[in-house]
């Protein structure tokens, strides 16, 4: 069995997890991605300035273990990496190894293939393709890390020009892989979210649908993804949002409404925009990206905030066009 609510949707033996969400607080829908902490590089803003003064692979594993010590003290229990965040995986396993733990959910993704060497000032940092031998190599490595503790493994940035959707061999694998009891899922990027969602929950292999988790871009700049996601969810996928900070843009250079409502609240920025987040009725699981553990209090302070309908009304106005997000998104520097 699992251990916890990822388990493929379609096995009767597992309840769905919006049976759940009566049960369940913010704190236990969070789960911590390692994106910022895994290597030296990565694009967040005010990550740099939260990071040891020598990011070498000794001090960033320290500083992730440090993340995750505080995060499971809060009572976080999942946690959400991929072959390309360079060593995530990896110090996971070895934090894992050394506190004897054995109830946090892990999910991973595979398709990005890190390749910055440990630079900060690689030319390129990751290299994406969505191949079965790339998808049979990397959750080969996945499983040599973490073993039988992956629960979810995704497909890494689907896009609708991805060649997976047209790929049956591969399609065919990932079906595989759900049947031997690991959840298969994928996440999106790119202004057209909405539609790679609906299409790839379509797919199937052998009378069985292939993905039955998403994990989208949510954020109060770029919510465009938001009906598509209510409908999967309401078909019994697990949604989960990622990027809710917005690469650290909500936090580090609120919007004017967002300042307002954290000072109103006595609030970190970045916890009045999780808390916008948590506020989704169809959104299973808010993921945060912290680099430290002062990030990570911030952030679950928006896990015990709960936001009036007017405030989230006031919120909503501050959506960009979703060209004019991932444009911006495109134009961050990896630093």
């Amino acid at each position: 069995m699992y251990n916890d609510l990822y388990g493929t949707a379609y096995e009767a033996s597992i309840r769905p997890l919006s049976d759940y969400r009566g049960a369940m607080n913010n704190t236990a829908r969070t789960a911590v991605g390692l994106a910022a902490l895994g290597r030296p590089a990565y694009l967040n803003l005010g990550r740099v300035g939260e990071l040891p003064a020598e990011r070498d692979v000794a001090a960033m594993r320290a500083a992730t273990h440090d993340v995750l010590d505080e995060a499971y003290a809060a009572g976080v229990r999942r946690v959400d990496v991929a072959r390309s965040y360079g060593r995530a995986e990896e110090f996971l396993a070895q934090w894992l190894d050394a506190r004897g733990t054995t109830d946090v959910t892990v999910s991973s993704k595979w398709g990005y293939a890190y390749v910055g060497d440990w630079r900060l000032d690689a030319a390129v940092h990751e290299v994406k393709e969505h191949s079965l031998s790339r998808f049979r190599q990397q959750w080969r490595e996945s499983q040599e890390l973490l073993g039988e503790v992956i629960s979810l493994y995704q497909v890494h940035s689907l896009t609708a020009d991805s060649p997976l959707f047209s790929d049956e061999p591969l399609l065919a694998g990932l079906a595989e892989l759900a049947g031997n009891g690991v959840r298969v899922g994928f996440s999106t990027s790119g202004p057209a979210q909405a539609d790679t969602i609906r299409r790839a929950l379509e797919l199937s292999s052998a009378g069985q649908p292939v993905f039955t988790a998403v994990q989208a871009t949510w954020n109060l700049l770029e919510p465009s993804a938001a009906p598509a996601l209510a409908e999967a969810h309401a078909a019994g996928t697990l949604v989960q949002l990622k990027e809710t900070l917005a690469n650290g843009r909500l936090a580090v250079d609120p919007p004017r409404p967002i300042a307002e409502l954290a000072g109103l609240w006595a609030v970190p920025a970045d916890a009045v925009a999780l808390a916008a987040a948590f506020a989704q009725p169809w959104a299973d699981v808010v993921l945060t990206g912290p680099a430290s553990r002062a990030q990570l209090a911030a952030n679950l302070n928006g896990a015990e905030l709960s936001l009036t309908a007017e405030e989230l009304g006031t919120l909503s106005g501050l959506a960009e066009s979703p060209a004019d997000y991932w444009a911006h998104r495109s134009s961050l520097t990896w630093r």
